[in-house]
């Protein structure tokens, strides 16, 4: 089934604009669960409720409101709100170009694939090849269900993506959270840091060798309570940390490491030995003849 679209907009590059349709990139897999009635188990309804005239509002009746000062709003409707918008919701304006590593991942919020709409396929595949051979990503604004985001546009897998990001404003400062300024680190500590790190260092991400352990341990007790089977849970052993030297800890873990890299050959090669046939045996059917065989022999002579 072919991915559905969420929405279209337009790409203004310049004087030259690109039709485009955006498609959901990511969905978490986390598991949810429904409130339920413990005496009755049914499903429970959330209800907006009034504490003023002590009656539950039905959602025709409820306006939004900005509060400006304690306990005091300003009311807006929906077409008030939508009316904000304009065509700036449709349109993505590029403002400019810069390298992707310069900025910083903190801004990154949500990200969307982008497809070329009906006439758009030759100024998409430009903007896509030029933008790769630049090795620029772009910055635009653009408004997504009533809120204006600022919002990076990248090549990738031979198309274009698109990141919605949060407003410098809204990034907190790092330098309210201290950072062991204090600590001193020993002699050799980060030379054993280093070794550690590169010992566990790999040329590329491969996401698909990461699951979520705990959704399929949910998942696997939503079954077994589904087909009614006794069901014990048992609490996992939180295991402290010992508080250890961190000069000692720095070795034990690479010492670990050194260990584990060991034993795989050794392990590799128990497997193999076991999957394959003592040659032995073979080679003796192979030289010695069967009877028959000796008879034929034997008559020949």
């Amino acid at each position: 089934m072919p991915p559905h679209s969420l929405g279209s907009g337009t790409i203004s590059f310049g004087l030259v604009s690109i039709p485009v349709k955006l498609y959901t990139a990511a969905s978490a897999g986390g598991v949810s669960f429904n409130q339920l009635h413990a005496k009755c188990g049914n499903r429970l309804r959330q209800q907006m409720f009034c504490p003023v005239d002590n009656e539950v509002v039905d959602r025709s009746q409820i306006v939004k409101g900005y509060e400006f000062a304690k306990d005091q709003y300003v009311r807006f409707t929906d077409e008030e709100i939508k009316s904000l918008e304009g065509e700036a919701s449709k349109v993505i304006d590029i403002a400019e170009f810069v390298p992707l590593s310069t900025v910083d991942p903190i801004y990154f919020e949500k990200t969307y694939y982008l497809g070329p709409d009906k006439g758009g396929e030759k100024p998409y595949r430009l903007l896509t090849d030029a933008m790769t051979k630049m090795e620029r990503v772009a910055l635009a604004k653009y408004v997504m269900r009533g809120k204006e985001s600022l919002v990076l546009i990248r090549p990738s897998q031979h198309g274009l993506m698109l990141h919605t990001m949060y407003f410098a404003d809204e990034v907190r400062d790092f330098g309210e959270v201290g950072k062991g300024e204090s600590a001193t680190l020993k002699e050799g500590e980060l030379g054993l840091a280093e070794r550690l790190i590169q010992e566990l260092s790999h040329d590329e991400f491969k996401p698909q060798q990461y699951q979520d352990d705990y959704r399929e341990r949910v998942l696997d007790l939503v079954n077994l309570k589904v087909e009614g089977k006794e069901v014990t849970t048992v609490t996992p052993e939180v295991h402290r940390a010992q508080v250890i030297d961190l000069m000692d800890a720095l070795k034990q873990s690479l010492a670990k490491r050194a260990g584990s890299r060991a034993e795989e050959p050794e392990r590799k090669g128990a497997a193999a030995a076991t999957s394959k046939k003592p040659p032995v045996k073979a080679e003796k059917r192979a030289a010695a003849p069967d009877k028959t065989e000796k008879k034929a022999q034997a008559g020949k002579k």
